[in-house]
């Protein structure tokens, strides 16, 4: 269950936005999970829920975008979305697709600070 340890470094990115612009609360974060990256949703939730107590995190929302398999097709000379097989063939033409354009993602990709919750000036 690698999910905690990403969880914890995603609360750690967070808690370090939230002090650069001098705020005590996280209240939102939003994260971008490539269907490639091997994270279980899920999982990362829960995860979240549970590294966030007596953060800054605590109580935040975590949101998190599933981004699917897409991939180019050479001889289409098109970008394709391969399902859920990952054959990583053209589902029009059926030729090989070696160049994955997105599905590795793992991202965050903004953080939401409560603004009225100042840190200690």
């Amino acid at each position: 269950m690698h999910e905690l340890s990403i969880a914890q470094s995603l609360i750690e990115l967070a808690c370090e936005a939230a002090a650069r612009d001098r705020c005590e609360r996280v209240t939102r974060l939003f994260v971008r999970v490539g269907a490639l990256s091997g994270v279980v949703k899920e999982a990362l939730e829960f995860s979240f829920e549970l590294a966030a107590e007596d953060t800054p995190c605590a109580g935040a929302t975590l949101e998190i975008e599933s981004v699917g398999l897409t991939v180019h097709c050479p001889k289409c000379d098109a970008t394709k979305t391969v399902g859920g097989d990952y054959l990583f063939c053209c589902p029009t033409c059926g030729s090989p697709t070696p160049e994955i354009l997105s599905g590795r993602e793992l991202e965050l990709v903004s953080v939401e600070v409560d603004e009225y919750a100042p840190a200690n000036r």
